[in-house]
Parts: C-alpha cells; sequence; structure tokens
C-alpha cells in the first residue's frame, strides 16, 4: 500500500506542470501609457528624436522641418528641398541629414539653436549694450 500511495503522488507531481502548461495565459504581458501627443501644422512625413530626447525633428509635408521640444513647443523650422523623403540627425541634434530619393542627393546640415537668457536685474561687468553676453552659471557657496 506505501508503493501505491508513493507512487500515486509521483504521478501527481510530474502531472502538474503539463496541466500548468495547458492552462497558462500568455507568459508576457504588454504594458503601456501615452507619455505625449500634440498637434502640428503640417502633415508629418517623417521624424527622428534626438538620443538626449531634448529635440524632436519632423519633416512636413510643406517642405520644411520642424523642430519641437518633446512637449510640443516649436523651437523653428528650416527650410528644405520640396523632394526630400527622409531625414535623420547626429545623437544630439547638433547635425540634421536629408535625403532626396528624386533627386538622388544627401544633404549634411550643421544646426543649433540660440536662446535668450534674461539677465534684468543681474550683475555684470563691461558694456551693458554689448551685442554677446557672456553668462557663467556658478555655486557661489
Amino acid at each position: 500500500m506505501k508503493h501505491l500511495v508513493i507512487a500515486g503522488y509521483c504521478l501527481l507531481l510530474s502531472a502538474t506542470p503539463l496541466m500548468a502548461a495547458q492552462h497558462a495565459g500568455p507568459a508576457n504581458t504588454l504594458n503601456w501609457n501615452v507619455q505625449k501627443t500634440w498637434k502640428m501644422d503640417t502633415e508629418p512625413l517623417d521624424f527622428v528624436q534626438s538620443l538626449d530626447n531634448k529635440k524632436v525633428f519632423v519633416l512636413g509635408s510643406d517642405s520644411k522641418v520642424h523642430i519641437y521640444t518633446p512637449d510640443g513647443t516649436q523651437l523653428g523650422s528650416i527650410p528644405v528641398a520640396k523632394d526630400t523623403t527622409a531625414i535623420d540627425i547626429a545623437p544630439r541634434g547638433e547635425m540634421l541629414y536629408l535625403v532626396s530619393r528624386t533627386g538622388k542627393s544627401y544633404t549634411a546640415l550643421d544646426i543649433s539653436v540660440t536662446q535668450k537668457i534674461d539677465i534684468t536685474g543681474a550683475p555684470f561687468l563691461g558694456n551693458e549694450n554689448a551685442p554677446v553676453t557672456l553668462v557663467v552659471f556658478s555655486d557661489f557657496q
């Protein structure tokens, strides 16, 4: 009788993984949520985002590459040839690469964004109305 109980127990243990495999749901679960959505003024044809996630470049049907921040604030736009079919960028977005299928051409553009900094009331040294201002961010502690 003891051998029958042990044999039954072994049979039950070997069948458990088989039963679990037959009744198990999917092994992986896909989870997602929308982080940002914003509207554009033009029909997008191609896009790329910088690896540092600071700029989004969109090739529009209006023959311009529109440059946005990830929250949808437009930084500016660059006119491109009407036959531009694809874009790419350097990792930080400092170079913009354009490809034209019909024109069989490749163009590389060096781009930068000039940002205005409000220095009203800040201490300064030199001419207050100089065409260029050097701003130094430092910790005085």
